[in-house]
């Protein structure tokens, strides 16, 4: 399997099939691949003509320095998996890669969206992921992208910027892949221990909890209940929101057409979130 490490090689790849109007399927990740971004490049490898994945454990998004040098990085083994479901090109590039000195960046304006949720816990968390996306946009020039609901408003930001750019791309979101415990599937899920992955399960018990209330109570009430609930478990919520899944706003006396519920915790020391679109 071809690994690029340089926007030149890379480019160099592709370029005879541009010329030859062929599509360019992109699934960007951190590496640390499992079933989740597997999914994605199976989708994208059936619907593309060529697929780029990257990896590339992106700096600018870490709030926690430490969180950042403990992110698994095994480049080996994701080529490996990779190189089991089909014929990709891989872009493992450096920090320098990305982020050349002569990066023209401004700090885009995300309506608010950036400032929730995710955003009021991990400022300046989206800003990094608009930066790292649109320079890898910039360096594929892809024309679809796969991306996992599982960071829901990471999704919806990065349509954002998208319509913002002007990128002539078309965004594919993939439903959230899930171990048959319930529990999502997450690069994080390796920093986990058995007793703190089953532990882990309080985030989508209590999701599926939410779900059941949906049909007669206010999301102001349901949010209160599940607080209760999740609290019976063993980790430690950072927040859990009922949201309108197109503004992010919250939602309080009632529901909207496309309701989602998002909940960030702490499993020990590691961080992890979900969602459910509330149907």
């Amino acid at each position: 399997m071809n690994v690029f490490t340089t926007r030149k090689s890379l480019n160099e790849a592709l370029a005879p099939l541009k010329e030859a109007k062929k599509s360019v399927g992109f699934v960007p990740t951190m590496g640390a691949l499992h079933e989740g971004h597997l999914a994605l490049v199976k989708r994208a490898l059936t619907e593309s003509d060529c697929v780029v994945v990257s990896i590339f454990v992106n700096p600018t998004q870490f709030n926690n320095m430490q969180d950042l040098d403990k992110y698994p990085r095994m480049l080996q083994a994701d080529v490996d998996l990779l190189n089991s479901i089909g014929e990709v090109l891989v872009f493992a590039p450096t920090v320098e890669e990305v982020y050349p000195e002569n990066d023209a960046y401004s700090p885009l304006d995300l309506d608010g969206i950036d400032q929730v949720m995710e955003g009021e816990f991990r400022p300046g968390h989206f800003q990094g992921v608009v930066h790292v996306v649109r320079n890898l946009f910039q360096i594929v020039q892809p024309t679809h992208a796969y991306f996992g609901l599982k960071d829901f408003q990471q999704v919806a930001v990065i349509r954002l910027l998208t319509k913002k750019y002007n990128f002539p791309i078309q965004l594919i979101a993939c439903p959230t892949l899930r171990e048959t415990s319930g529990l999502a599937m997450s690069s994080r899920n390796l920093r986990l221990t058995e007793s703190e992955r089953k532990d882990a399960l309080i985030i989508f018990q209590t999701l599926k909890f939410i779900q059941t209330l949906k049909a007669s109570k206010s999301p102001k009430e349901v949010k209160e209940l599940a607080m209760e609930y999740f609290s019976a478990g063993k980790l430690r919520l950072e927040y859990l929101e009922i949201v309108d899944g197109s503004s992010l706003k919250a939602l309080d006396a009632a529901w909207s057409e496309y309701s989602v519920v998002c909940i960030a915790a702490y499993c020990g020391a590691v961080r992890l979130i979900d969602n459910l679109e509330l149907v």
